[in-house]
């Protein structure tokens, strides 16, 4: 069992910044690619951003490419999202996932309670 918890929602006016966090517990964290979702009101969930277990690799929605960045600290057993120039369409629970897959996960195993992000315009 991995244990994941959220933090650093909020709200943002559009234009400005935030940084997620997701905290691990039980299981070794680096034997997970991780993963960041969300899900906008009335919307289908959808991937927003990966890493690696090593932190080496990461991929991205295209919606989110070159504004978000996500990354790891394994010795902390936490994965971030850092979120700049933040749109309205941007606003939505955000959910941390683990996997046990190492690349390009097509399942995640364990999923967060998720944060909630909103921009407004």
């Amino acid at each position: 069992q991995v244990q994941l918890v959220e933090s650093g929602g909020g709200l943002v006016q559009a234009g400005g910044s935030l940084r997620l966090s997701c905290a691990a517990s039980g299981r070794t964290f680096s034997n997970y690619a991780m993963g960041w979702f969300r899900r906008a009101p009335g919307k289908e969930r959808e991937f927003v951003a990966a890493i690696s277990r090593s932190g080496s690799l990461t991929y991205y929605a295209d919606s989110v490419k070159g504004r978000f960045t996500i990354s790891r600290d394994n010795a902390k057993s936490a994965v971030y999202m850092h979120m700049n120039s933040l749109k309205p369409e941007d606003t939505a629970v955000y959910y941390c996932a683990a996997s046990t897959q190492a690349w390009r996960p097509s399942r995640y195993d364990y999923w967060g309670q998720g944060t909630q992000v909103t921009v407004s315009s």
